[in-house]
């Protein structure tokens, strides 16, 4: 009698451990709400500014590593000025698992759309609401206020090795803008500029089939 009554009193105290914790989906991803985007260390040299501590991928958007797997996201100075005033910013939904090199965001200018890739994998557990209702946070402050998400990486070393880094990113980028002047000189030289990146927003300047060339070339997309 008395090893039942011990098995009930047991019964008991497991009943309501389970009603009294915390309520919700097991599933969804879970993660502190971010800081808000200090200013970061730049290295500069000719034409561009990159951000210490930084990484980018191939198709110009950058990481941030936070630490606890979590990591910023947001695009580089050389796509804001390849796409210049923007009208909005579609991200990929909250809690789905975005792979790197898969289409994390969508730019939109006078119907004309153009995707973004992300530079890491994991789940987007956050997003940047002020640069959602001012857009063009993200072309303007790349690297501050106009972050993109947050994405929470559990391979996070892994996924640092396809990304470019430290003394690989300036000599990149201006690879990146000499590319791209020799492109805009031969297909539009009316947008093209001596000594310099072309015409800001030049991306949605260009007619659909140049647009598609340049944004394959460099966006990756």
């Amino acid at each position: 009698m008395s090893i039942l009554f011990v098995l009930l009193t047991f019964l008991l105290i497991l009943t309501v451990m389970y009603f009294r914790r915390p309520q919700g989906d097991a599933n969804v991803a879970q993660v502190t709400p971010p800081k808000k985007a200090s200013a970061p260390l730049m290295l500069k040299q000719a034409n561009f500014e990159v951000p210490q501590d930084y990484c980018f991928h191939p198709g110009h958007t950058w990481v941030l590593d936070e630490g606890r797997q979590n990591a910023r996201v947001g695009i580089d100075a050389f796509a804001g000025h390849l796409l210049g005033r923007i009208d909005s910013l579609e991200l990929a939904e909250l809690n789905r698992w975005v792979r790197q090199g898969q289409t994390v965001c969508t730019i939109t200018r006078a119907g004309r759309r153009v995707d973004l890739l992300s530079p890491v994998e994991g789940v987007l557990v956050s997003i940047n609401h002020e640069a959602m209702t001012n857009p063009n946070l993200v072309t303007e402050d790349p690297y501050g206020s106009g972050w993109v998400c947050m994405i929470k990486v559990p391979e996070m070393a892994i996924n640092m090795k396809n990304l470019l880094n430290g003394s690989m990113v300036l000599p990149w980028m201006q690879n990146c803008q000499a590319r791209l002047s020799a492109i805009v000189k031969q297909l539009t030289p009316a947008l093209a500029q001596d000594g310099g990146l072309p015409v800001k927003g030049l991306l949605f300047q260009v007619d659909a089939k140049v647009q598609a060339q340049i944004a394959r070339e460099f966006l990756l997309t």
